[in-house]
């Protein structure tokens, strides 16, 4: 009888100290030592190197917040300026290689400030700073936006954006602002890499539980071998190295889908272009 009223207090115990690490309420200082069980202390001590251990994390993650917050706050200014003394440059510019520094300026800063931005947003996906909020709506809006985003630039090299929209309304959950980065850095790819004169398909697809949306080009194609991480950071293939671009592109879109129980794939053909596919979920 002693036996099972010990062990059924030990497993209340057990129990308490779970219930505690669970809800965030166990203190060590709850139990004493000396009242408990071998099996009871090292529980309790398991729990409680598990409560440090989350305990630093979360002191790691907001002091990787507030160094993002920094750099990205500090840099704003500084960059800002140097833009606007390449402007004055510029304009001043007594004869054209004067202007040909000035504008190299001008570029290499918006390189900088690009790669800043890109640096902090990945940042912020990789330490979950960063919040994906997925609602269910209709993908009409995400595909007008960046349609209207990115046609003058398609337009300035002499290609053309074709944005197929689907007949009827199409529902999928996802978050409109990031999803938007995520399409917008894919169609930004194509255009940027498909020669002038060629043209960028959006259109969609309706499958059971995924709603794909596909970028369509004809660009040079992506090797085989290169498929597999194409996705990975600072990753850029063999046939670009040329373009302007710094590899995180792909990386932030396969991230941002990921947060939303969605993926991206990519089927191609060297020397025939690319077709990415970005699926997001269909039901809650």
């Amino acid at each position: 009888m002693r036996i099972q009223i010990g062990a059924r207090q030990t497993m209340e115990r057990l129990e308490e100290m779970l219930d505690g690490a669970m809800d965030g309420t166990f203190e060590e200082g709850h139990y004493d030592e000396t009242e408990l069980s071998r099996l009871e202390s090292r529980w309790k001590q398991y729990i409680a190197s598990t409560q440090r251990a989350l305990e630093e994390t979360r002191r790691e993650r907001e002091d990787m917040k507030a160094l993002v917050s920094d750099i990205s706050h500090q840099t704003k200014t500084p960059l800002a300026n140097i833009l606007l003394y390449g402007e004055l440059l510029e304009e001043k510019a007594s004869d054209g290689e004067e202007r040909r520094l000035a504008r190299q300026i001008l570029g290499q800063t918006k390189k900088l400030e690009f790669l800043i931005q890109a640096l902090v947003k990945m940042s912020r996906l990789e330490s979950g700073i960063l919040e994906i909020q997925p609602v269910k709506q209709s993908l009409r809006p995400l595909l007008e936006g960046v349609a209207e985003s990115f046609g003058p630039g398609a337009g300035e090299k002499d290609m053309t954006l074709e944005c197929v929209l689907p007949p009827e309304e199409v529902l999928c959950r996802y978050d409109r602002k990031w999803t938007g980065e995520a399409l917008g850095n894919v169609v930004d790819n194509a255009i940027k890499y498909a020669p002038a004169g060629s043209r960028v398909r959006i259109r969609v697809r309706e499958f059971g539980f995924y709603v794909c949306i596909q970028v369509e080009d004809q660009g040079p194609g992506i090797p085989e071998e290169e498929r597999a991480r194409i996705f990975g950071r600072f990753c850029r293939g063999g046939q670009v190295q040329q373009e302007e671009g710094v590899g995180i592109g792909l990386y932030l879109a396969r991230q941002i889908l990921e947060r939303q129980d969605g993926y991206i794939r990519v089927t191609s053909r060297e020397g025939e272009g690319s077709c990415f596919g970005l699926y997001l979920p269909r039901k809650d």
